[in-house]
């Protein structure tokens, strides 16, 4: 594992200094790779966990849908749309904190069915999961799990407490152990500090991850974050600069809240370290429509190209 760059010297530098070192970082190091992937919000809905940002959770009171675990044909459905609209990766994302036993059962059929009839690429995110769940998934055709941090390990006990920090890492080295690839991120604008967003990107390296997902809050109704200031644009893009400098060689990946927190700077994101996107929206939120980000990502290319 290469040696982290001098997080403390990279504080100090100005924002365009900053993104021009992340910039030529990711373009040395990945190129001018641009991925893109889609999610499905397969169950929705009641969640036992208590996080702060979460709308799906049954402690708070909003507007989120209810509903259990889709069936085959519609998933099926879906991830042929995710593929149609340029996606490389699908993702079958379900609330709770995880799997009862018959619908791991029929999410280990779902993901044979995606592989043999649509062919692009699966991943999931499931909750906390044992090695050997893990290992079934991987067995039928899953190749990344998706298990978020969320934030530093000393501010996330004020996001969540039904279950720890370490509970969150334990399954991504299970997941891990099980030989899938993990994607693992968190959310910008909970109410931590620089300090914290750095502290969730030194685990992220020690977990030897390799595509991380982040997300820019947005403050939902009825969740304890609704009233939360949002981050100045300048300080979301110099946390997507120390990403990428302290991540080199990982996917750095937009996802919720990147429309409405970076609005007419999001391009500037990409030009300061990011390189993917989540497109088709969100689990409770819509984003842009697929053909203005395919778009995007190929203006950005050519930027990238001069």
């Amino acid at each position: 594992m290469n040696q982290p760059p001098d997080i403390t010297e990279l504080q100090a530098l100005p924002l365009a200094e900053l993104m021009r070192q992340a910039l030529a970082t990711k373009l040395a190091r990945r190129g001018a790779s641009f991925s893109l992937c889609s999610i499905i919000n397969a169950k929705s809905g009641r969640c036992s966990e208590d996080c702060r940002f979460c709308a799906q959770s049954a402690h708070y009171q909003t507007e989120a849908p209810v509903y259990p675990l889709q069936g085959k044909a519609q998933i099926l459905t879906a991830a042929r749309e995710a593929q149609k609209i340029g996606a490389s990766r699908f993702s079958l994302v379900t609330s709770g904190r995880g799997l009862a036993s018959d619908d791991l059962a029929q999410v280990l059929e779902i993901i044979r069915a995606i592989r043999k009839e649509v062919g692009i690429s699966v991943c999931a995110s499931l909750g906390i999961l044992s090695e050997s769940e893990l290992r079934q998934l991987k067995e039928a055709g899953l190749s990344r799990y998706h298990h978020n941090l969320e934030t530093s390990r000393e501010f996330f006990p004020q996001v969540c407490t039904t279950h720890s920090f370490a509970d969150r890492v334990a399954t991504i080295k299970a997941a891990q152990a099980a030989g899938l690839s993990v994607c693992s991120g968190g959310i910008f604008g909970l109410g931590e500090s620089e300090a914290d967003r750095l502290s969730m990107a030194m685990s992220l390296v020690e977990c030897e991850i390799d595509s991380v997902p982040i997300n820019i809050l947005i403050p939902l109704s009825g969740t304890p974050c609704a009233g939360l200031p949002p981050l100045a644009i300048a300080e979301i893009l110099r946390a997507i600069a120390l990403y990428r400098l302290i991540l080199p060689q990982a996917a750095i990946r937009l996802a919720a809240g990147r429309e409405s927190a970076l609005a007419d700077f999001l391009s500037s994101a990409f030009m300061g370290g990011a390189d993917g996107m989540m497109i088709g929206g969100y689990l409770t939120q819509r984003g842009r429509s697929p053909e203005a980000d395919l778009q995007f990502s190929e203006d950005i290319r050519q930027l990238w190209s001069i």
